[in-house]
């Protein structure tokens, strides 16, 4: 074919184009906009023009009047609208028909007696002017129902009634209520119960009597809906006991004296255990491999959530080799008396493999970011645990009000793309307030926090996971300042690398002198597997003791005055705790050395090591056995005269011997003066248990010792205390009330007992 041809073919092609073009249909083109309204003329046609895309003198296009209906439905003050086009001269007319929604006239309450008629009010968020709407009705008329039932009125009712003026568009709300009578509630009784104890049946009801910490719980209090959840709570338990055809009946409720006891009637039914079990379907995996660790099996209880946790592990093990259209199902059969066959059918599917990531929905955070924290890259085999794993790890960061991980099919058999979708929140906090310890005394706090910062992005500074905090704190007995910026990973390496300035003034160190702290710290932190960590960093810091009081030793006296301390510390830590918040299994053991002075300068030449460790027991009943001990040991090294007072060893207080007060154990001057010690020994006993739900009570035994000389653990100085205390999950955080008795005294040690107070996480 020669080029002349070519060209006389292209040509044509381009001249067929654009025949086809110009016989096309245009739309046509908008000449006005009419707004019409089915009732009430309450939403200005400026309004509604505003919500919409279709505008004079543009095409007229059917896809944007299907969004300008979603728009206008979506201002909230629309019942109903239609939008059509009638032709008009060379072009169309565009017709919107609306119907507005009745505006609130008025809202009237009835029927409240028990409480002040403006409390009830606050409950209620329909408003005079407020566009009416059914489902804001009827969510004020819950939340009152639900404020009635929180002060123990389970009996309350609550209506509400809509006079509408459809002339003016207008409404008059009336909710009327009528509370009953208060019900605290006497006693929790089971009927029928034969194979279950009433005590393990108490603990699975939330519905309890009232009781001395009824404050911090919504025990004693009469609630429909809890007695509902009360309902499953105990078929649960039954079936996860075996009987599966066990009848919870609705609760019965006998009224005396304002007083009401709750008697749940039941049938237990026939105790079940499993019969045959058998695996259909599987060819990847032997039944063997499929059995091994599986909750049922032949002989034992028979239980439908042990049925769903074998589902959930048959998953996940065809999940690691990257089956992720794999479907497992169970068939369960009667095959006798109290037995239930048990066959689980799985449909594998084809191993799929990653074949790209895409993030999206990330508005602030760097997709490196997110990026970081999936176990998964490009080629590996789509393992659904770590899929799992990498969405735990990004709500973690609290960076996201929402997290979705989902495969996507690909042009390529076996090849899946992983998609993760992130919607953003706010990572950033100013919050002031007031505290209070038995330590610190009263004292207040202003704190601005960014767990999303980026020094580098100027001027939003959010998006690049670092950890940014800035807090001052001042009180009666110390004054703090502290800003600090930590990447946690630096250069993109698992490597934590952060830094902070700091001043700190405090009283509560001693009654004779005070003691201010001011410099930096630059510290790094690594991951060595998912329970170890090392740790090692460098701080410069200026120690002045002052104000010292005339007639203190002159011991203390000697301790006067400025010292410039240049430290090199590290560190190891241990941690397989199941929570930091309330741990109940595990242990953590942490190792810190430290160097100062010498090579490194400063006016302080020691060095030292502190060494801790804890062990969690889960005992029966939801009760956890706590032993933590603790040796130290401070030395001077490269000539140093002495080991300064503000970097010597104490105890006594909240946090290790809590029947003395705080610093007084270990050696003292001549006015009995606490001065510290270079070597320390502790032991503490705890035995915490469930009151009521966020209430634990503790038992606690401590003993110690604090010895002049360095490594002296001779124990010819012990001091120990027993006590008892409450643990409170406020919401103002954890609150620690402890009261500590001494059993043994050393060093004119205070033999009376000692309360200490505490908010806040200990980890």
């Amino acid at each position: 074919m020669s080029f002349r041809t070519v060209v006389l073919m292209l040509a044509m092609l381009v001249a067929l184009a654009a025949s086809v073009r110009a016989q096309a249909p245009t739309a046509p083109i908008v000449k006005q906009i009419d707004i019409q309204y089915a009732g009430a003329n309450l939403v200005s046609k400026e309004k509604i023009l505003a919500n919409m895309r279709t505008r004079v003198g543009k095409p007229y296009d059917e896809r944007a009047v299907e969004e300008d209906i979603r728009n206008i439905y979506a201002t909230g003050n629309i019942s109903n609208v239609r939008i059509f086009g009638e032709p008009a001269a060379d072009g169309v007319k565009v017709i919107v028909v609306v119907q507005p929604k009745a505006q609130i006239r008025e809202v009237t309450l009835s029927g409240v007696t028990r409480f002040k008629e403006s409390r009830i009010r606050k409950e209620i968020s329909a408003k005079p002017g407020d566009a009416l709407s059914e489902a804001s009705l009827e969510a004020d008329r819950q939340k009152v129902l639900d404020y009635y039932a929180s002060k123990g009125f389970g009996e309350a009712d609550v209506s509400y009634k809509v006079e509408a003026d459809e002339k003016v568009g207008t409404a008059r709300v009336s909710f009327t209520v009528n509370e009953g009578g208060k019900m605290a509630i006497k006693s929790v009784i089971f009927e029928g119960n034969t194979a279950v104890k009433e005590s393990e049946l108490k603990k699975a009801v939330k519905s309890k009597p009232k009781g001395l910490l009824a404050i911090f719980s919504k025990a004693g209090r009469l609630d429909q809906d809890l007695l509902q959840e009360d309902v499953r709570a105990l078929q649960e338990l039954y079936q996860s006991k075996g009987y599966v055809d066990v009848e919870v009946s609705q609760p019965r409720i006998d009224r005396q004296d304002g007083k009401v006891t709750i008697v749940f009637p039941i049938k237990e039914g026939l105790q079940y255990h499993v019969g045959k079990v058998d695996y259909v379907g599987a060819q990847v995996f032997t039944k063997d491999e499929l059995a091994k660790g599986a909750k049922i099996q032949s002989g034992e209880i028979y239980s439908p959530q042990n049925v769903r946790a074998d589902i959930k592990r048959i998953q996940d093990i065809y999940g690691t080799r990257g089956y992720i259209d794999f479907q497992a199902g169970a068939d369960v059969n009667a095959s006798g008396k109290g037995l239930m066959d048990v066959t689980y059918r799985v449909e594998e599917g084809l191993q799929s493999y990653v074949e790209h990531i895409d993030i999206s929905g990330n508005t602030r955070t760097k997709d490196k970011v997110i990026r970081r924290e999936i176990a998964l890259a490009p080629g590996d085999l789509y393992n659904t645990v770590r899929v799992d794993a990498s969405k735990e790890r990004l709500k973690n960061l609290n960076y996201f009000s929402k997290v979705d991980t989902f495969p996507s099919d690909t042009l390529v058999p076996g090849r899946k793309d992983l998609k993760v979708l992130v919607e953003e929140k706010r990572t950033g906090s100013f919050n002031f307030g007031a505290g209070f310890s038995s330590i610190d005394s009263l004292i207040g706090f202003a704190e601005i926090t960014q767990g999303n910062f980026d020094i580098m992005r100027w001027p939003y500074f959010t998006g690049g996971g670092q950890k940014f905090r800035l807090r001052v704190q001042w009180g009666t007995r110390r004054k703090d300042f502290i800003l600090s910026l930590t990447e946690p990973y630096f250069l993109d390496y698992r490597l934590s690398v952060g830094g902070e300035l700091f001043f700190r003034d405090a009283s509560f160190v001693s009654a004779v002198y005070d003691e201010r702290r001011y410099g930096f710290d630059l510290h790094a932190r690594k991951f060595l597997n998912e329970f170890t960590y090392v740790r090692f960093g460098y701080t410069l810091q200026d120690v002045d003791i002052h104000d010292v009081d005339p007639d203190a030793s002159q011991q203390i006296k000697d301790e006067e005055g400025n010292r410039l301390e240049s430290k090199l510390y590290g560190g190891i830590t241990f941690d397989t705790r199941d929570s930091v918040f309330l741990t109940r299994r595990g242990h953590k053991i942490d190792l810190q050395t430290y160097v100062a002075g010498g090579f490194l300068g400063g006016d302080t030449d020691i060095y030292g090591f502190d060494l801790e460790a804890s062990k969690y027991f889960l005992l029966p009943w939801d009760t956890i056995l706590i032993l933590n001990a603790e040796a130290a040991v401070v030395q001077t090294w490269a000539g140093g005269d002495r080991v300064p007072i503000f970097d010597r060893l104490f105890l006594g207080g909240a946090n290790n011997l809590r029947g003395f007060k705080y610093r007084d154990v270990g050696p003292k001057d001549t006015d009995d003066e606490p001065v510290g010690g270079n070597t320390l020994a502790r032991l503490t006993v705890e035995y915490t248990f469930p009151v009521v739900e966020k209430v634990r009570g503790a038992l606690f035994y401590d003993v110690g010792f604090v010895n002049e000389d360095s490594y002296d653990f001779g124990s010819g100085n012990i001091n120990s205390d027993v006590g008892i205390g409450v643990r409170l999950d406020l919401p103002i955080g954890p609150v620690r009330i402890d009261y500590g008795i001494p059993i043994q005294t050393q060093n004119n040690n205070s033999g009376s007992g000692k309360f200490n107070f505490n908010i806040g996480y200990q980890f």
